[in-house]
């Protein structure tokens, strides 16, 4: 059964037009637990832009937890709540395109809208204020620097009717390309004082019948098993990783070869195995099952495409890698707030773990086809309190020999 989120979303101007901002909060409609939240600074805008660019970062953020969501919006712009019902004419020019590009994040029978008086939208508020105070101070709204979810947990507890514990706070990226995070000092200019890292052991999965053919095996297509080679190579990587004993924490893409990865190992470490819905592969729309060579010749233009920028997708609707960028980025933040300084492994695929380790290093996103990326491979990143990363491991086989 699909969720069901509440979307709270908000926008400011100071001076309307003036230096603006959005928020948004995702909750869990069961829990009233928030499970994301977006903020960002969008320069010199209305209080009407910035509700919309809250509208369509909340929807954004509940599409990248689960596409197939019932969303409730709930916003006290009565403006943008008409206008989206349907019930009110859409006159201003700069409101019909970002209406337009807020109904094509959900299929328009999956979200409904509801307004509320300001004092229900304190959370999201809070987030917009937090984002133009950032943008007045030169900065990028971090969520690690967030207090709305605090300064609102109370009411929020009370009108739940229970003290659930919240979900830490995620950043959104609002468009594509992927904003990168402003940069730390590094090195020696690092501080000393941080704690441990939390540390991700990225585990491709072992390997299935398509693996060898090197075929593309993404989402969008067949949900293959390991073939018997891909278990020899799951109980080689358990094996491995109990030797180690630094494994704290199982987490797993949803398609059957990285849960099966994932069990082997957890098996053997004795862990509960964790499904991230984030880490899944690429769907890649019409070339799935084909090689690289078939494609090639069935759809020429549309590889070249693909090929050249981050934000062309395969044929037939597939993701773009600015589209599985984003996701990755939102479920690594979630994980990194949910075992803060511990050592986790994820078991995912080859897009996932190596926009992990390029956004880790802060390449380009054509880095992606300079990596290679074994079956059953590990590789690692290490995170630090102050936004800093560490490559500490890359396409590691060497538990296969």
């Amino acid at each position: 059964m699909s969720r069901r989120f509440i979307v709270e979303a908000d926008g400011g101007s100071r001076g309307n037009p003036g230096p603006a901002g959005y928020g948004a909060v995702v909750l869990d409609a069961a829990t009233g637990e928030p499970v994301a939240e977006a903020a960002e600074f969008i320069g010199t805008a209305t209080n009407n832009v910035a509700e919309y660019r809250g509208l369509i970062a909340g929807l954004r953020a509940a599409h990248a937890l689960d596409p197939e969501a019932a969303v409730s919006v709930r916003m006290d712009s009565k403006l943008v709540v008409e206008q989206m019902s349907g019930r009110w004419k859409i006159k201003h020019p700069d409101m019909r395109p970002l209406a337009a590009e807020a109904r094509t994040v959900f299929p328009a029978g999956q979200v409904s809208y509801e307004w509320i008086p300001r004092e229900k939208n304190k959370h999201a508020d809070r987030l917009a204020n937090e984002a133009m105070d950032a943008g007045k101070r030169g900065e990028r709204w971090s969520p690690s620097r967030s207090t709305a979810e605090l300064d609102t947990a109370g009411s929020r507890s009370r009108a739940a009717g229970a003290g659930t514990a919240a979900a830490p706070a995620v950043e959104i990226p609002a468009a594509e390309p992927l904003a990168e995070p402003k940069a730390s000092p590094v090195g020696w200019g690092a501080s000393a004082d941080l704690g441990p890292p939390t540390t991700f052991v990225l585990l491709r999965h072992g390997e299935t019948a398509l693996t060898p053919q090197k075929r593309f095996s993404g989402s969008g297509g067949a949900d293959p098993e390991l073939s018997p080679a891909g278990r020899r190579q799951a109980e080689q990587v358990a094996a491995a990783l109990a030797a180690r004993g630094t494994i704290q924490a199982v987490v797993s893409s949803p398609l059957r070869r990285c849960r099966e990865t994932a069990g082997v190992v957890a098996d053997r470490l004795g862990l509960d195995v964790r499904v991230d819905e984030g880490l899944r592969e690429t769907d890649f729309g019409a070339w799935e099952g084909l090689t690289f060579a078939e494609v090639r010749e069935r759809h020429p233009a549309d590889l070249e495409a693909w090929l050249a920028s981050a934000k062309a997708a395969p044929t037939g609707g597939g993701e773009s890698f600015a589209q599985v960028a984003r996701r990755v980025a939102l479920s690594r933040d979630k994980l990194l707030a949910r075992y803060a300084g511990r050592t986790v492994l994820l078991v995912t695929h080859v897009t996932p773990v190596k926009t992990l380790v390029r956004l880790a290093l802060g390449a380009p996103p054509e880095s992606l086809f300079r990596m290679e990326l074994s079956a059953a491979s590990l590789s690692a990143v290490a995170y630090y309190a102050d936004g800093n990363t560490s490559l500490r491991l890359l396409n590691d086989t060497g538990h296969l020999r």
